[in-house]
């Protein structure tokens, strides 16, 4: 690990969603695509005293040009320096490249997600064994995607094709490769849902909990309307526990800084002293949003300590 020692409550994915499916909340993977916005997530975290994760995606990394290493380092920075005391999850969101993953590990991120999913089943479930693995080795959590979840953006992922999971296929992808959070497709989409309408398919979401004993998550939270989403962490025996937000953070940044077109993370981290005021109080405030109405996760970092 090259960031020195992890803060306490820096935590493994596995261990958070333990905690959140057992007390009928999700906790929000939040990108914040740029690294001077970490800041602005985790004090939305400690604010609201809630649980969070910090995300990034390998394609996120290559657009806005950074690196795992950068990325922990920011992160870990400002646990420290900022005071946060709230739980808190580093992830690698949707990856493909395995050198990727070794180097997140190698940073210090606590999960990573293997994305193989638009692979063959057997090909997507050798894979995904092959990274738990490796990852639970060093002490790692891995989150893998079954299914294929459609976006309207491209930033994270490179098709908007959709193709639903199929509960009995969860439930052996489960057993074959040791997975600890499947990434399940039921509707939602990454991006902005300028088209077509949020759905989720609540009777495929039950029937796959029902089989499977791994957390559940839920990538393409932007746009999805509040009550649509708890409905899909409260169902009866325990539903999603993870939701990815990563749009809606950007969105509120450069609406805030008057802008419509996306920055390199040098350009963010260009910005002048209060204008990065300005775009990390949209974040921060955004998130918050989040956290009290759309997870139900603020206060909830007090069910850590129980």
């Amino acid at each position: 690990m090259t960031n020195g020692i992890r803060s306490g409550n820096v935590m493994t994915l596995k261990k958070a969603l333990e905690i959140a499916e057992a007390n009928h909340f999700a906790i929000g993977s939040f990108s914040p695509r740029y690294t001077p916005m970490i800041k602005a997530v985790l004090q939305a975290g400690q604010q609201a005293l809630s649980p969070l994760i910090v995300q990034i995606s390998h394609k996120e990394l290559v657009r806005y040009g950074i690196t795992p290493g950068e990325f922990a380092e920011e992160f870990y920075r400002r646990i420290k320096d900022d005071g946060i005391t709230v739980p808190a999850v580093l992830h690698l969101d949707h990856t493909k490249e395995l050198g990727t993953i070794r180097e997140a590990v190698e940073a210090g991120f606590t999960s990573v997600m293997i994305d193989a999913s638009e692979k063959p089943f057997a090909e997507n479930a050798a894979i995904s064994k092959e990274v738990a693995e490796y990852a639970h080795a060093m002490g790692v959590s891995v989150e893998a995607e079954l299914g294929m979840i459609g976006t309207t953006d491209f930033v994270e992922t490179d098709t908007d094709e959709e193709l639903f999971t199929d509960p009995q296929e969860a439930a052996e992808f489960v057993r074959l490769t040791g997975v600890d959070a499947l990434a399940v497709s039921c509707g939602t989409a990454h991006g902005v849902y300028n088209v077509r309408k949020p759905r989720i398919d609540y009777d495929r979401l039950s029937a796959i909990r029902a089989l499977t004993p791994v957390h559940l998550v839920l990538h393409g939270g932007s746009g999805v309307p509040a009550d649509m989403m708890r409905r899909a962490f409260q169902l009866p025996g325990g539903g999603v526990s993870k939701v990815n937000i990563a749009t809606d953070l950007e969105l509120a940044l450069l609406e805030s800084l008057g802008r419509e077109e996306r920055m390199t993370n040098e350009e963010c981290k260009a910005l002048d002293a209060d204008r990065l005021r300005t775009g990390r109080q949209a974040v921060t405030d955004t998130v918050i949003g989040k956290m009290n109405t759309f997870l139900l996760s603020a206060g909830k970092a007090s069910s850590f300590h129980n």
